[in-house]
């Protein structure tokens, strides 16, 4: 990926701007990032972050980070599992920069692993390609024994701690009018948007607790639609010589690759480290099927390399955990596990071999639960969430909104006094105790296939709206009796 690419990406600059950009640079020269400033495109500060955030490409072994032994095994591997012969598709398979897959090339050759020759019967000088030796498949066996990772080139441990920090969560600046934008199509408080901002600006950890049915779940994905910025995630990162692998395509998506290519120099570099993918900031969500286990590296006991856990994978992103108290793994286990990263901002991986890292606990984690929090957690641990939102019920005010969107959205004809009618049924049932948001759309539902059944227009008929009501809450034994 290009830097013009992220920066169109990141919504510094727009496609126009860098077609603006190349047609300049076409008349005067030089790299991309001169005609950017000299056309006021974008500003210094704002190159020079860009920059500063995204991880450039190695040129040579030694600053991959990562050992001519490593990368030569995942050389071979490679060409012996996929069959692959050219440099480019080495390069596009390994994700590494040509002075790099040339040099152990070479190595490879050296060392009689491979053997050079060129295909076809054109006298037109061609690409070479390559093929392993006797030797070379003697040595991929060996390598196979080792892990049966092969792929993108991983990135060091301290490679991805430093770039986990620098994207951090909490150096993305959160504003007011993100908030009210990204929450424009829900009836949502004025008050409890300003006690949420402040914890979104913060990334640390939240917990959104009140009766059911309110939109905890809803908000709470909403957050993870706030956050705009890039960030680089790695296909995988090399632990004492075990391989993990991170990017995970049902959690991570990659930005679209926007800006317009051109043969021209770019700014400042030809491209970024291709080992990374640029993602938008991850979301994950885990209810009641989270356990104590998908917090730990999971390792591949045929394959012999690990996956990252959950949490890994949402570093820099946001994490929920919904329906908290619900889980197979008791609460008190849970918070007990992440007592330190919450705290500390650092977690302990173990490998198989025994040998424990740290890596960063990079993210906004929200628990979002219907229970008591004094019944999931004692007051050490809430001490350890800084942000404490409660979710209640509706006002009056606020329901009719509600119940006159979702109405107007699905087609039933509704006025201020089918809405009274609706809000008095409701309080008039047995088993009422407030009104829930998740009301409106229940009630609605119930209309529509009330009417349908009936085979009349949609309408909020006293006798229809009673029925929905009547399923709404289940008949108190007591009262019956």
């Amino acid at each position: 990926m290009r830097i013009s690419e992220l920066l169109v990406a990141k919504k510094l600059i727009s496609t126009e701007a860098v077609e603006q950009a190349i047609a300049r640079q076409k008349l005067e020269g030089g790299p991309l990032a001169d005609s950017l400033l000299a056309l006021d495109l974008i500003s210094m500060f704002d190159l020079d972050a860009a920059l500063r955030e995204a991880p450039s490409s190695p040129a040579s072994i030694a600053e991959t980070g990562l050992s001519d032994t490593s990368l030569l095994r995942l050389l071979v591997k490679t060409i012996y599992s996929l069959r692959l012969e050219s440099v480019a598709e080495l390069r596009d398979t390994l994700k590494l920069s040509a002075p790099v897959i040339n040099t152990l090339l070479k190595e490879a050759s050296n060392q009689k692993l491979l053997e050079q020759y060129m295909s076809g019967t054109s006298t037109v000088s061609t690409e070479p390609l390559y093929r392993l030796t006797h030797i070379g498949k003697d040595f991929a066996d060996e390598a196979m024994e080792q892990n049966r990772y092969v792929g993108s080139a991983p990135v060091p441990l301290d490679a991805y701690q430093k770039q986990v920090f620098n994207q951090a969560i909490g150096k993305e600046f959160v504003t007011p009018e993100k908030v009210d934008d990204a929450f424009s199509n829900l009836v949502i408080s004025e008050k409890f948007l300003r006690r949420l901002g402040p914890a979104l600006n913060s990334g640390r950890s939240m917990l959104l607790y009140g009766p059911p049915g309110n939109g905890k779940s809803t908000v709470a994905e909403k957050i993870g639609e706030i956050y705009e910025s890039v960030i680089f995630v790695p296909y995988a990162i090399e632990v004492g010589g075990e391989i993990i692998t991170v990017f995970d395509p049902s959690i991570h998506i990659s930005i679209d690759m926007e800006a317009p290519r051109s043969g021209l120099t770019d700014v400042r570099r030809e491209e970024i480290d291709r080992r990374w993918v640029p993602c938008r900031r991850p979301l994950v969500i885990t209810g009641g099927e989270l356990t104590l286990e998908m917090l730990d590296l999971r390792f591949n006991e045929i394959a012999k390399f690990y996956e990252a856990p959950m949490h890994m994978k949402a570093q820099g992103g946001v994490f929920i955990v919904d329906d908290f108290g619900r889980q197979l793994v008791r609460p008190e286990e849970l918070l007990n596990r992440w007592i330190i990263p919450l705290e500390r901002r650092v977690d302990f991986l173990k490998l198989h071999t025994g040998k424990q890292f740290e890596i960063p606990f990079d993210q906004l984690t929200i628990f979002s639960t219907n229970l008591q929090p004094d019944d999931l957690m004692d007051p050490a641990f809430l001490r350890r969430i800084p942000y404490k939102i409660e979710m209640n019920g509706p006002s009056e005010a606020e329901f009719s909104e509600i119940l006159t969107l979702v109405s107007k959205a699905k087609g039933v004809p509704v006025d201020t006094d089918k809405v009274a009618a609706v809000i008095n049924t409701l309080k008039g049932a047995n088993g009422f105790q407030e009104l829930a948001c998740y009301q409106a759309n229940f009630i609605v539902d119930q209309v529509l296939s009330s009417c349908r059944y009936e085979r009349s227009e949609p309408n909020f008929d006293p006798a229809i709206v009673a029925n929905a009501v009547a399923n709404i809450f289940a008949k108190s034994a007591i009262a019956s009796e």
